[in-house]
């Protein structure tokens, strides 16, 4: 039997979250992306949040891949992200007003669900009704990510190839519609919506969209053959996966690595190098369990100093960021279900000047020992950590570029984390900017 090999000729990377998001992998799909002919999002929506600071300007990013500020680097959205095209086109808008090119060299699968006003409606209301309910809210951004993905896996989704066709959108978007405002003028007790508006403003952004629809997996395809290198750009992370994270306090889709494939239209022998990023401490966004959460309310504690040095509140919603200690029984999950190639090790410098530092190395869970996350949510919840204490430094790594220039102390605490883990670091990022990064292996010639 002869074995299919790949032929392509080009390098990929793809970058993933290795905690409960808000890693920082928008600042390093940014540096990498000065090796890339292409960025490509493959999973999430708008709920994403991606904060780079180049040369002191900062610059937030939701669904448009990262590497739009690189000029000439082309960018995809990938069939498995759900787009809402109203916000597509105002993130356009307000990347053009700062003199960015982006209509030329963005590219939208025409395969990606659309989020359309009746899935922000039903999202918001199940939370409200949740919060009502005393069943607790999931924590989710409300703008439609949820309910949208529902419609995909139901086969009733409106995709963006639709938009070409007005009367068959008009078409299913009647019928989809009906069947939401069943839910919203009963159960969720809200206000069901109108088909006119929403077919009248989704036929005007379609013209704008139009130009930018294109079969993005052939596209990567071809790029790749021809010696392009591709960066595959995750959202959220590997604890919000849909079905590796802590359930149900997770998001609607896969933010693993294994989903670059299935996300974007190529195969997985074009997945070269998993880089993940996690930072030197934990956080969270949202509702769930959180083994290793600091209180952070009280000046003086190192739940504080973590919220406020690192500027922790989400970049969608504004929400303040639960902060925790390092967990790196977490991190090994994580490391394991990504195939983790490399790890970038962010924040660094929101750890000087503490004078001890704490790193979970497993959790007593009822009496027991374990090394290793929980998959149930209900376990993870009642694990107590067991920590390792280090020393801390009182030397600043801030805007270090270079390994042996960090204090011995923070050399000492990576290379802890790294014996622990199992995975090699190869980038230490000690700032916001692009420049702020330590080098230790390239991803592109790993």
């Amino acid at each position: 039997m002869q074995h299919n090999t790949s032929t392509a000729a080009g390098h990929n990377v793809v970058v993933v979250g290795t905690q409960w998001g808000d890693e920082g992998k928008g600042k390093v799909v940014d540096w990498l992306t000065d090796h890339a002919e292409v960025v490509v999002r493959f999973q999430g929506g708008h709920n994403a949040g991606h904060t780079l600071v180049i040369k002191g300007v900062k610059t937030a990013l939701q669904l448009i891949p990262s590497g739009i500020m690189r000029d000439g680097v082309v960018c995809c959205i990938g069939n498995g992200v759900v787009v809402d095209p109203t916000h597509l086109l105002a993130e356009i808008e307000r990347l053009e007003g700062i003199g960015l090119e982006v209509r030329s060299r963005l590219f939208v699968s025409e395969s990606c669900p659309l989020i359309l006003p009746f899935h922000v409606e039903v999202d918001r209301a199940r939370e409200a009704l949740r919060e009502t309910s005393g069943a607790g809210k999931i924590g989710t951004t409300g703008k439609g990510i949820g309910p949208a993905y529902e419609d995909k896996v139901a086969r009733r989704a409106l995709r963006v190839q639709d938009l070409k066709h007005p009367q068959r959108f008009a078409d299913k978007l009647r019928e989809l519609l009906a069947l939401h405002n069943v839910a919203l003028g009963g159960y969720l007790k809200s206000k069901p919506l109108e088909f006119q508006p929403i077919f009248d403003h989704a036929m005007k952004v379609a013209e704008q969209l139009k130009p930018m629809m294109a079969d993005v997996g052939y596209m990567l395809h071809t790029i790749n053959k021809r010696g392009g290198n591709i960066l595959f750009e995750g959202a959220q992370g590997t604890l919000l996966d849909i079905d590796h994270g802590t359930y149900p306090y997770v998001t609607s889709s896969n933010c693993v690595a294994g989903n670059a494939a299935a996300g974007s239209g190529v195969g997985p022998d074009m997945l070269h190098y998993i880089l993940g990023i996690t930072k030197a401490y934990t956080t969270r966004v949202g509702s769930g369990p959180f083994p290793t959460e600091l209180p952070m309310d009280e000046p003086g504690t190192v739940g504080h100093h973590l919220s406020t040095v690192g500027q922790e509140r989400g970049t969608v919603t504004g929400r303040p960021r639960r902060c925790g200690w390092l967990d790196a029984a977490a991190l090994k999950r994580a490391i394991i279900i990504n195939g983790v190639s490399g790890l970038c090790i962010t924040k660094l410098d929101v750890l000087d000047g503490l004078k001890e530092i704490k790193v979970c190395v497993g959790y007593e869970l009822r009496g027991q020992r374990i090394d290793i996350l929980p998959l149930d949510a209900d376990d993870v919840a009642a694990c107590v950590p067991i920590y390792d204490t280090f020393p801390g430094w009182s030397g600043t790594t801030f805007g270090v570029t270079d390994w042996d220039a960090l204090p011995l102390n923070a050399r000492r605490y990576l290379e802890r984390v790294k014996e622990f883990i199992g995975a090699p670091i190869d980038m230490v990022s000690t700032g916001p900017d692009r420049e702020h990064t330590i080098l230790l292996r390239h991803p592109y010639r790993a």
